[in-house]
């Protein structure tokens, strides 16, 4: 794999950043519409958010992984994601000779006359267009809630957890109601679980089809300019390995949210329940803070959208975010990105 230098940088067509999902599946199109082009990804391996996730998800456990273009993915019976996804990512990369280069963090993406300038420790890079695919799992998400400062166990988010082990004996208080919550409501057998809503499971199977109905939902937001909202809000829960080992343990049993944190533990009204660690399993926002020079947000606060493109900023296109926050909306941003500025080019 690539490394950046510093130096003089070249000119291209499209500067893409990020090597998740979405950015492979970009380059992949760009790889196939003769675009000179390059990928800046942060991480300093294959595998964008998952290869940070915790060891103790194994792969036999995910709700599902849809093929990048071109290629089909084949996980093995078991292993942990953290490993299959991005040897699957390494492969990939290696199949279509993808010019990524890493690490290669963005610090900066301002405008210039004839396109876009992206700053990076190592030097800038000048582009017609930007595809940015930077995801959401470095900007983890966690709300105020009264007493928050006060509790004295052990606090983190999901992106932190790195499986049961370190929580032996101790009594965790899992708040959220997504699948990250589910992962550790299947792990830790002391886990006491709550969320702001009542969780809304489906039986159904979360084919490309029904993913294709839940990003035009998803959609309507951004094309809106108002803040996305996350894709597992629309689908619901549904019952997957990791959901049917959470039954099994008896703890898939959804609390109303406490009133307030206190040192050792929190409060519903009177009620006092101990806990010796808060792990918040609150989702996360979209990593945007290196476009902030260019000044994308509405007053609703969001990026008005017209497809992948930016209103306020044509050059620039989103993919993995909003709609294309999920395996399924990510493949079909790239394409879509890419076709939409090969048009104009």
């Amino acid at each position: 794999m690539a490394r950046v230098h510093g130096g003089v940088l070249p000119a291209v067509d499209v500067v893409v950043i990020g090597a998740g999902q979405a950015g492979l599946s970009a380059a992949y199109w760009l790889r196939r519409r003769g675009l000179s082009f390059v990928v800046l990804d942060a991480g300093d391996r294959p595998g964008g958010a998952w290869a940070r996730r915790s060891p103790s998800l194994g792969v036999e456990s995910l709700h599902r992984i849809f093929d990048l273009p071109g290629m089909a993915f084949r996980p093995p019976a078991s292993g942990a994601a953290a490993d299959v996804v991005p040897a699957y990512f390494r492969d990939y990369e290696l199949a279509f000779d993808l010019p990524v280069l890493r690490p290669a963090p963005v610090r900066a993406v301002t405008r210039i006359d004839d396109g876009l300038r992206v700053h990076t420790a190592a030097g800038q890079w000048d582009a017609r267009s930007v595809i940015n695919a930077t995801g959401t799992w470095r900007a983890p998400y966690i709300p105020y809630y009264p007493g928050i400062a006060d509790f004295a166990g052990r606090r983190l988010h999901y992106a932190d957890y790195r499986g049961p082990e370190e929580f032996a004996g101790q009594r965790v208080l899992v708040v959220g109601g997504g699948n990250s919550a589910v992962h550790v409501l299947a792990e830790l057998p002391g886990a006491y679980w709550v969320t702001r809503r009542e969780p809304v499971f489906h039986d159904g199977e979360f084919s490309e089809d029904y993913g294709r109905q839940v990003v035009a939902q998803v959609a309507e937001r951004v094309e809106a300019g108002l803040p996305p909202r996350s894709v597992v809000s629309v689908t619901g829960l549904g019952y997957t390995a990791l959901a049917r080992e959470a039954l099994r343990r008896g703890t898939l049993v959804r609390h109303p949210m406490f009133d307030r944190l206190v040192p050792g533990g929190a409060m519903w009204g009177e009620r006092f329940e101990p806990f010796d660690a808060v792990i918040w399993a609150t989702g996360f926002r979209a990593d945007l803070a290196h476009l902030a020079p260019l000044h994308l947000r509405e007053p609703g606060g969001g990026i008005r959208m017209a497809g992948t493109r930016v209103v306020r900023e044509p050059r620039l296109h989103l993919v993995g975010y909003g709609p294309s926050a999920s395996t399924v909306g990510a493949n079909r941003a790239g394409r879509d990105a890419v076709r939409s500025l090969a048009a104009v080019s």
